[in-house]
């Protein structure tokens, strides 16, 4: 399948931006489940200072912001072609190791009610089935809801407020599944949704390592494994280490951000 892609986001200042940096995370690299065709990254009030691989993988620009600037626009589009593999990215590695994917971080950190779900990946002689009844489960006691949680929210704050987006579903399966000992890793991407093609916002998902397999998807907001209506742009230990934007600003200037996203064939 070729999805074309169209992504903008659109940062505006009610006073002239001093200095600014950002980390940009939203350019797709090919791999077993997917091939870019053509992509770009345009910046406007702004210039890209450096370009590179972080600890993941994860094709990353730098980015100044013009000085004096009230507005910066990144417009991130192209075409990427995609095969469906069940959600298997397989035996694939890079410089980190798989035993720094089993620790903790502020935002997985496993607490009772993780720890209570993370009771189901062992108790069968299938890790792959408990990991997809953990996906399930999850679902279940948090169901996909916009207004239960915040950028920041924690796994286990979300599975209090008894639902969640993608990002804390991707961070429950993940808190749970290295409370377990299983390597987990968070997932940024892009998912074209049957019937429409405006989305609020990029999607996000969870891959566990399974002995034998290697890195399997789990997108628990949906309840299935990514397939090619997926486009994966980085991964890392949680939701910070994928931010499609981050960075910093020197100023006193209030931000105000919108996004604008198209996903079709």
């Amino acid at each position: 399948m070729i999805l074309h892609i169209n992504h903008t986001t659109r940062y505006s200042y009610n006073e002239p931006v001093i200095y600014g940096l950002q980390q940009i995370r939203l350019t797709p690299t090919d791999n077993v489940q997917q091939r870019v065709l053509k992509w770009s990254v345009d910046i406007e009030g702004g210039r890209v200072e450096l370009s590179y691989s972080d600890q993941f993988q994860n094709h990353t620009l730098l980015a100044q912001v013009e000085a004096g600037q009230s507005e910066v626009v990144v417009t991130a589009k192209g075409e990427v072609e995609t095969s469906d593999t069940a959600g298997v990215f397989g035996q694939i590695y890079g410089a980190v190791p798989l035993w720094h994917f089993v620790q903790s971080t502020p935002r997985t950190e496993a607490g009772k009610s993780v720890r209570k779900l993370a009771k189901i990946v062992g108790s069968t002689d299938s890790m792959l089935n408990d990991l997809h009844t953990l996906s399930r489960e999850i679902l279940a006691e948090a169901p996909y809801n916009k207004s239960s949680t915040f950028v920041d929210t924690t796994a286990e704050q979300a599975l209090i407020a008894g639902g969640g987006v993608c990002q804390d579903h991707a961070q429950i399966f993940i808190s749970a599944a290295r409370y377990s000992g299983v390597p987990a890793r968070y997932v940024s991407g892009y998912l074209m949704m049957n019937g429409q093609i405006d989305q609020d916002a990029s999607h996000a998902w969870a891959e566990a390592h399974v002995d034998g397999i290697g890195w399997v998807g789990f997108d628990v907001s949906n309840g299935i494994s990514p397939d090619d209506r997926y486009v994966r742009l980085a991964s890392g230990l949680d939701s910070i280490d994928t931010s499609p934007i981050s960075g910093m600003r020197q100023g006193a200037a209030d931000e105000a951000m919108m996004v604008s996203l198209q996903v079709q064939q």
